[in-house]
């Protein structure tokens, strides 16, 4: 029987990891987990609530009472906060631009990390972020990290925001990549990092479907 791994893809924004994730979760039959869509929802949840974004404690005490889940969806995996979904909600520039500030907080990362621990604990799992390997699923059997030029993770921003009818132009998408680089990798708490394990793959000049490929080969060798 081949055992069911823990597969974890890190990477900085745009690098293409969410894409990347759920066809290998699908190539091998694994469940997709999207940590950065947990961010995603509570920094909505608190934008709502008019929680300040940077309130540790009314933060924690937000996530304490928040739900967050997700389900089968066609083309896409559906989210949901407290039964309410917001897929494209948690995708819009506000949030976008907001969920740096909310993930660099201390108890909203233990928070999640302990649900996202708990959800991988039976292996089978493809999950995507800033930290997994390095720091929430440190004993993952692959660890890949994904990066491309900012050039080419606004060009993909650009695109992926136009389908959804949202319009940036691409020097202000340049700028917002920057800045959020600078935020994952500065922060005090779980850093944007490679893990010393993790095997590195440039996915600036390679199509979606080379890059799967790839790492379907490393999990297939793993």
């Amino acid at each position: 029987m081949v055992k069911a791994l823990q597969v974890a893809i890190d990477g900085p924004a745009s690098a293409g990891k969410s894409t990347v994730a759920k066809r290998v979760a699908h190539d091998f039959g694994y469940i997709y987990c999207d940590t950065g869509a947990m961010y995603r929802a509570i920094t909505w949840k608190a934008m709502q609530s008019g929680v300040a974004l940077d309130d540790d404690a009314a933060l924690e005490a937000l996530l304490a009472k928040t739900t967050i889940a997700f389900r089968a969806g066609e083309p896409e995996q559906r989210v949901y906060v407290d039964d309410v979904e917001v897929t494209q909600a948690i995708r819009q520039p506000d949030v976008t631009n907001n969920v740096s500030t909310v993930a660099a907080q201390a108890t909203v990362r233990e928070a999640l990390t302990k649900r996202q621990r708990e959800i991988a604990a039976a292996g089978g799992i493809v999950m995507d972020g800033r930290d997994i390997g390095s720091s929430v699923l440190p004993n993952a059997e692959v660890k890949i990290f994904l990066v491309a030029s900012v050039e080419e993770r606004a060009e993909r921003r650009f695109k992926d925001n136009a389908e959804k009818g949202i319009h940036t132009p691409i020097d202000v998408l340049k700028e917002e990549i920057a800045v959020r680089d600078k935020k994952d990798s500065t922060r005090k708490i779980s850093p944007l990092t490679q893990a010393t394990d993790a095997i590195k793959v440039d996915t600036t000049s390679l199509s979606i479907d080379e890059v799967v490929a790839r790492i379907d080969e490393i999990i297939k060798k793993a």
